[in-house]
């Protein structure tokens, strides 16, 4: 991998947002923990290769706090992922919105996974020059809502489509759309994904997408099963402060903040 130092001047002010930068920089941060939950290493290198004002994202993102809240989420997606890797050797990977995460570095798929990246045509831009590519490794410069893109995917394997941090900035029927042509490209795999409340995306300016209950993506497509939904309270157990630990173990108790944030997990 180079040495450059990526200079982000221009890109910036369109496309580093808290989804971006933010959620790299909180995963680099944690992984310089003395107990980390997910040990991005990559992220660090990342962060350290890129030419950009950190400490005044430091003072926005607030890592001492926000570190779990990424760390815990990555990391149940990797663990689900992981374990659709270990039962379909041969899948097709399609990681949506995936940003600069580094999870096809941390799962190292077999060469057996062809494994897609997609995102905005300057976030792979920047993916190229971070992260090495490899054979059977693809990135898509792409909205994710453009049905274009999809037609390049084999559809022959079983799928894994990862969606973390992605669907609650799209409006309700953009992630209708999307699920419903997904599960008809793919002849079987599974969807993993992250959503808020419904009250919550009422509260967004952006008019974002917010769930109530798994039943609502089911009625969607008849093939979509909910197998599994884990709120982002409910592995307080891993983390290491004693005093964030505790702070997540009392607001998973209580219903109304267990359920601000959900991850699903759905076959098809």
């Amino acid at each position: 991998m180079s040495e450059e130092r990526l200079d982000l001047t221009g890109v910036a002010d369109d496309d580093v947002t808290w989804t971006l930068l933010g959620t790299l920089y909180l995963r680099a941060w944690e992984s310089g923990s003395p107990q980390p939950i997910l040990g991005d290493h990559h992220a660090a290198e990342a962060i350290r290769r890129i030419d950009y004002d950190f400490a005044k994202l430091h003072r926005r993102v607030r890592p001492e706090a926000n570190q779990y809240l990424v760390a815990l989420r990555a990391t149940q997606f990797d663990d689900w992922a992981a374990d659709f890797l270990r039962r379909h050797p041969d899948a097709v990977v399609l990681h949506l919105g995936c940003g600069l995460d580094s999870r096809a570095l941390r799962l190292t798929p077999p060469s057996t996974v062809d494994w897609f990246d997609l995102d905005q045509p300057k976030v792979i831009e920047l993916r190229r020059k971070l992260y090495p590519e490899r054979e059977h490794y693809h990135l898509i410069g792409s909205s994710v809502t453009d049905p274009s893109w999809l037609t390049g995917v084999p559809a022959d394997r079983p799928a894994l489509v990862i969606a973390e941090g992605l669907l609650p900035y799209l409006g309700e029927a953009e992630v209708r759309q999307l699920l419903q042509r997904l599960v008809t490209h793919f002849g079987s795999g599974e969807l993993h994904f992250d959503a808020g409340a419904r009250w919550l995306a009422k509260l967004s300016p952006l008019g974002a997408w917010g769930l109530r209950e798994a039943g609502e993506v089911e009625r969607w497509h008849p093939r979509l099963r909910c197998r599994e939904e884990v709120a982002f309270t409910a592995r307080y157990a891993k983390i290491p402060s004693p005093a964030y630990r505790r702070l997540y173990q009392v607001m998973n108790a209580i219903p109304f903040c267990r359920n601000i944030f959900r991850e699903y997990r759905f076959s098809f």
